[in-house]
């Protein structure tokens, strides 16, 4: 069997915490801004900050006096970790709409193994633009990405340009863009590594590839073997994505290719949405109990509104919930730029039980279990025929 080649992503938010401050801070956009310490003492350290003030001279870990001095009019933010994590949160749960396997590096940033997606989203910068308009039009955060056939690779490339860029890094590339940075800029390598390999004369990417990897060993031990492989392009570690006992949330939303105001359409929308996020569900073996929808209009004004329903992965079901939702907020005079849906509050599927006074000749329960026989047979051809072999009714209505 033919090997296949791996096609990795990293994508690295840029300026974060600046940047997920200003999601709700309009007036930083286009000012010199920063995330750090204490801004009324005019003390601690820069722990982000936005490419306005980075043109100034304002670097990430300078002194807060520094940065006031090079930059007066630097307006400075106090740190709110738990809403950067939140923020976090929501971005790796939009990554897992784009692959099953995802592996968050930090609070910033994840690797993606996007091998075997072509058919779903295209070719790798087709998706990776797909991504981060995504990111940046749900989340309003900017990104960079980086596309290898390996994680060192890829994240090596998503440094190599900010912001917003989308570097990839095919073949032998990577000998004429990385070979001739400093070590220093390696992935993996700090100062104190940077300055031992210097006291051996290697002080490139380059030199570190073609140096003695017993030499190497000899003195960093096995991490001298991991920096010679990454060096030569090598890096076998598989994207180990999160366990889904991890997942909080399965959701799905699409940005519209022009603004809609007719509800029919919108709910064929939400039809789609529902039916995949119900297929994530019952992969990570996850029933769940609320169903949330999100609106944007046009205005990029943002409503979510959300229900409690019995515990299912049913996608009728998810949709019959959204559609209630969506009826009830529709408003045929605000054109709607996105929809989104997602199902929440999970409970394992074994887990489940039927209340201990139910009748099961009851016609509801005959009719759950009606649905969930479909909605197997639905899965069963498309596991065996492809997803687009089947699908509901309501997808192939069209508007009259």
């Amino acid at each position: 069997m033919a090997k296949v080649d791996r096609v990795i992503f990293l994508v690295d938010m840029n300026a974060f915490f600046v940047t997920c401050e200003m999601t709700r801070n309009k007036d930083l956009i286009g000012k010199p801004s920063a995330v750090a310490g204490d801004p009324k003492k005019r003390t601690g350290i820069i722990l982000a900050a936005n490419y306005d003030a980075r043109a100034c001279g304002v670097r990430t870990a300078m002194p807060l006096n520094q940065a006031l001095k090079l930059c007066p009019e630097l307006v400075v933010v106090p740190p709110d970790h738990r809403f950067y994590s939140e923020m976090s949160d929501r971005v790796m749960e939009l990554l897992s709409h784009y692959s099953p396997v995802v592996e968050q590096n930090s609070i910033d940033e994840a690797w993606l193994d996007m091998t075997g997606m072509e058919e779903h989203f295209g070719d790798p910068v087709r998706a990776a633009g797909l991504i981060m308009d995504d990111i940046r039009e749900t989340l309003g955060l900017w990104c960079s990405i980086g596309i290898a056939d390996n994680k060192f690779l890829a994240k090596m490339a998503s440094e190599l340009k900010k912001p917003l860029g989308i570097t990839r890094l095919p073949g032998n590339d990577y000998k004429t863009r990385l070979w001739p940075l400093p070590v220093r800029e390696m992935y993996g390598i700090g100062k104190k590594t940077e300055e031992q390999l210097s006291e051996i004369g290697i002080r490139t990417i380059g030199e570190l590839a073609l140096a003695d990897e017993a030499l190497l060993t000899k003195k960093f031990g096995k991490a001298g073997r991991v920096m010679h492989d990454h060096a030569n392009g090598i890096d076998c570690d598989p994207v180990t994505p999160r366990h889904h006992e991890d997942m909080k949330s399965i959701g799905k939303s699409v940005t519209m290719s022009e603004d809609i105001t007719d509800i029919d359409t919108a709910r064929r929308v939400l039809m789609r949405l529902s039916d995949e996020i119900s297929t994530t569900a019952r992969k990570n073996c996850k029933c769940g109990h609320t169903v949330q929808i999100t609106i944007k209009y046009s205005n990029f004004t943002t409503i979510t509104r959300q229900m409690t329903i019995p515990p299912t992965d049913i996608s009728k079901r998810i949709f019959a919930s959204g559609c209630e939702l969506l009826e009830k907020n529709w408003d045929s005079r605000k054109p709607v730029r996105l929809l989104g849906i997602s199902l929440s509050g999970f409970e394992v599927q074994s887990e489940i039980q039927l209340d201990l006074f139910s009748d099961l000749t009851d016609e509801s329960y005959q009719a759950d279990g009606k649905e969930e026989k479909i909605q197997k047979a639905i899965d069963d051809i498309r596991n065996k025929f492809g997803k687009d072999k089947v699908s509901w009714g309501t997808l192939l209505k069209k508007s009259k």
